[in-house]
């Protein structure tokens, strides 16, 4: 667990975070030295075929063992957190034999990690625990992944004895802000299933993700001085803080929904008298049900289009990712290896749902099956961000006997 520690560490000190007003790919540049680190560590490693392109996509492949042709596998985590909170100057806090208690984190006292909302902490007492100091995120989404996938790499090349088939690593850039796998060229990976290490708690298998539109909705008014306003100014920023104030409250929103349940989620607004908009996120699990909320968008923007005809309301929806669930069929043996290799590790496996998205997402879109495995990040996106260090050895384990429970297999 030494070295998994020291690799995350030496991962979330690099500020990784994507950016999703920009074009460029990747969207930051900054991503580009973790894709640089991991190329050199994959090769220091003896990988073969490692690569990190213009876009920060890193691939490399741990050399099959086996007498037999075997099928290719693949492994795959992404660089980048997200953009709703600092990835600056990361400081992590290794709280070593974790008392049981609430983590107060000193970079911002406000921040504490608190044992009654995060239950998983009363039964890795003893163990190691990992925090940013309160400031920034950890980072742990998905620093984590791409630690375990790492580490579980290191340990194949070092155990030849150990019979797999050829496992291809890959890590992406932008996962956070739905372009991940925008640059990556899904059939060269040559796999016939493949595992994003994206997931929380230790023993769960993600069989199903929210289908994802986001909505751009745009209010272009009328500027003028406001002494002179009378009959003249359209004030973009009260029309958009109506449209906002219409949305579902006491139900399709984040804090009244779980399980199954979907959402509307407004997360980012700007502008000013002239210009104001606003990022919304759509999601469901069931897939149709994305086009009823963009029309409950669309209805509140025709009231509002009525009550101020000068203004101009633009309702911009883009498609962003599609249930994992739809496409796992193509290959069974994705999730039941994953089952297999659990209990191998001494765990019960529990096939789960995310309330969010991968890259397993778009990649299955794409063709190739691709569950989401734990790796012991939580708090995503928060600056309570933790992860366990032993919940990240069992994710290395269950790596390990990934690779030889497909090894089994002949193409």
């Amino acid at each position: 667990m030494s070295r998994l520690l020291e690799r995350f560490l030496r991962y979330v000190r690099i500020d990784t975070q994507s950016d999703e007003t920009s074009s460029s790919s990747p969207s930051t540049a900054k991503q580009l030295e973790l894709s640089r680190l991991l190329a050199e560590e994959c090769q220091e490693l003896g990988l073969q075929d490692v690569s990190c392109n213009e876009f920060g996509i890193v691939t490399a492949t741990v050399p099959a063992t086996t007498k037999h042709a075997a099928p290719t596998i693949a492994w795959l985590a992404h660089v980048d957190t997200s953009p709703e909170y600092s990835g600056t100057n990361v400081k992590p806090i290794v709280h070593e034999n974790y008392d049981g208690r609430d983590i107060k984190l000193p970079g911002d006292p406000s921040q504490v990690i608190r044992v009654s909302e995060n239950r998983v902490l009363e039964r890795l007492q003893g163990g190691t625990i990992v925090t940013s100091d309160g400031s920034t995120l950890l980072g742990a989404d998905d620093k984590s992944g791409i630690a375990v996938i790492m580490t579980a790499a290191a340990y194949l090349k070092e155990h030849p004895e150990i019979e797999h088939g050829p496992i291809r690593l890959c890590f992406t850039c932008d996962e956070e802000i739905g372009r991940g796998v925008e640059k990556l060229d899904v059939p060269g990976l040559g796999a016939v299933s493949a595992y994003t290490l994206d997931g929380d708690e230790q023993g769960k298998i993600d069989c199903e993700t929210f289908s994802a539109d986001q909505a751009v909705v745009t209010v272009k008014g009328i500027n003028t001085h406001p002494s002179i306003g009378k009959d003249v100014m359209v004030n973009a920023v009260r029309i958009l803080c109506r449209f906002i104030d219409q949305l579902p409250t006491d139900h399709l929103s984040p804090e009244t929904t779980s399980e199954r349940e979907g959402f509307l989620h407004p997360y980012h607004i700007e502008g000013g008298v002239a210009h104001a908009s606003a990022r919304i996120i759509l999601r469901d699990f069931d897939t149709p049900k994305l086009t009823e909320y963009a029309e409950l968008l669309e209805s509140i923007a025709t009231r509002l289009r009525d009550q101020y005809p000068r203004a101009e309301i633009v309702i911009d929806i883009k498609q962003q990712y599609r249930n994992l669930g739809d496409g796992l069929s193509r290959e069974p043996r994705a999730v039941s290896k994953a089952e297999e290799a659990m209990r191998a590790a001494g765990l019960e496996p529990r096939l789960s749902i995310i309330r969010g998205g991968t890259d397993g997402s778009l990649i299955t879109e794409q063709g190739l099956p691709t569950p989401n495995l734990s790796t012991g990040e939580h708090n995503p996106h928060s600056p309570c961000e933790w992860t366990s260090v032993e919940e990240m050895q069992t994710a290395v384990d269950v790596l390990v006997q990934l690779a030889i429970a497909w090894g089994r297999e002949s193409e």
